[in-house]
């Protein structure tokens, strides 16, 4: 049965890179999740006779479009911009839009396959998508930033909808670029309504959002310590970022009593034996989040210190929380974090953990939660903003957070259903992706051959 399976997943893969060539993350997001799939297909042959993993690889639409704007000088400028709508069985395309120089139809298509079994396992009534540019927000002025959101919305508009499809931010998209963008559609469309989640809390955003991706990702990890009768109090946590997701996962994990001794940023990491506190993370979010500043001018107010160009997996720690970008952790990463007493890790970013990475943790029977699971937070929260758009209601803080709590929970409760193997090891990617992939197959089931 296990060649037979290898065969299919082998055949399953050769077509999916002669259609889609050169696009390697969408090649590597395939496969992790169809060799988890494939078993489970076999057991329920419904899935196959109808071709609902072949269906779900392809996107529903694929748009693209030219984006010119003009920079400070009065100079014509020049973007490409980009919308995978990739699954609408379950609710409208839900997913970010994200701004950065390394965009490209591969990685967005990844991210729209991935957020497809996301969503589903968030259990809200959302679809899967995502969009983006590889315009470089980084070093442009706000009038500049504008006038580029102004035109890429004046493409984008005619595609989305409250009801058709709701983007949110992700990397170079924060709560400035998406109130340039909804103020454009506010604009073109004559309407206010929630067609973007991540809107400011005066006009249409939820509580806890900015929060909700740091939030979830260590609720999940929590959830996974509780598996083995421990939590966060007194666990040494190592996180990679120091944008909006490492901020807050920072902030949750030290409210649970675990201590974060690094942050990152593309130029290296910074390694505090003595945590980053309440204090310490406030001026971390100052310095990323007004000036714009680099990780490296923490040293020189709180000491520790920065390693240049180093990712921050040879730490030694108990739990790491990836939550910068795809493949930060190689396999000798992964094999030097648990030589080095990890024994958890939760994903804050999307695939962030290399194939032969998470073969190092499975083979190592450490909790691994993925990215899917663990950092389904902040699309969740963007379903209850939503609901509270709908509604034409604001939910409390404490609402929220409890709510999305809740989520997480819920979201574990289905990995460990799907997942936990003979021997009581969960395997939590099997679980995520099974769990994530029903949903969403028996709803195309439902509704035929669309």
């Amino acid at each position: 049965m296990a060649n037979v399976t290898e065969k299919k997943l082998n055949d399953f893969m050769a077509k999916v890179i002669a259609k889609n060539p050169s696009e390697i993350e969408f090649h590597q997001a395939v496969h992790e999740v169809v060799s988890s799939l494939l078993p489970y297909i076999e057991e329920h042959p419904q899935y196959s006779e109808a071709k609902i993993l072949e269906r779900m690889v392809e996107p529903e639409r694929t748009i693209l479009f030219r984006v010119p704007w003009l920079d400070d000088k009065g100079e014509v400028q020049i973007n490409k911009g980009f919308r995978i709508e990739m699954n609408s069985a379950i609710g409208p395309y839900k997913g970010g839009l994200r701004f950065h120089p390394t965009v490209n139809l591969g990685i967005l298509k990844f991210l729209a396959f991935e957020q497809v079994l996301k969503n589903s396992l968030t259990t809200l009534p959302m679809g899967g998508g995502k969009g983006g540019t590889d315009f470089d927000p980084k070093g442009k002025s706000d009038n500049e930033v504008m006038r580029f959101c102004q035109s890429f919305m004046s493409e984008l508009f005619r595609h989305i909808g409250p009801n058709t499809d709701v983007p949110a931010g992700d990397i170079g998209v924060g709560g400035r670029e998406i109130g340039f963008l909804f103020g454009q559609y506010k604009r073109l469309r004559n309407e206010f309504t929630g067609v973007l989640t991540g809107k400011g809390i005066e006009w249409g955003g939820s509580l806890i959002r900015p929060e909700a991706t740091g939030y979830g990702a260590t609720y999940f990890a929590e959830e996974m310590l509780k598996t083995r009768g421990q939590s966060f109090k007194g666990k040494i946590v190592a996180i990679s970022g120091s944008g909006n997701v490492a901020q807050y996962a920072t902030e949750k994990v030290t409210q649970l009593g675990g201590k974060v001794v690094t942050l990152s940023d593309s130029s290296g990491y910074i390694y505090d034996p003595n945590g980053i506190d309440a204090v310490k993370l406030a001026w971390i979010m100052q310095l990323k989040n007004v000036k714009r500043g680099r990780i490296a001018e923490y040293v020189a107010k709180f000491g520790g210190s920065f390693v240049e160009g180093e990712r921050p997996w040879g730490v030694k720690c108990d739990v790491a929380m990836p939550c910068a970008t795809q493949n930060e952790i190689n396999e000798d990463e992964a094999k030097l974090l648990i030589k080095n007493g990890c024994f958890v890790v939760s994903e804050g970013a999307n695939m962030p953990s290399t194939p032969e990475a998470v073969d190092v943790y499975i083979n190592s029977k450490i909790l691994y939660g993925p990215g899917k699971a663990a950092n389904a937070g902040g699309v969740a929260t963007s379903g209850l903003e939503m609901s509270q758009n709908s509604l034409r209601l604001s939910w409390t803080r404490e609402e929220v957070d409890a709510r999305l709590h809740q989520i997480m929970v819920d979201i574990h409760n289905t990995c460990v259903k799907y997942g936990t193997q003979p021997d009581g090891f969960i395997n939590y990617v099997n679980g995520a992706n099974i769990g994530g992939f029903v949903k969403v197959a028996d709803a195309m089931l439902a509704q035929g051959l669309v």
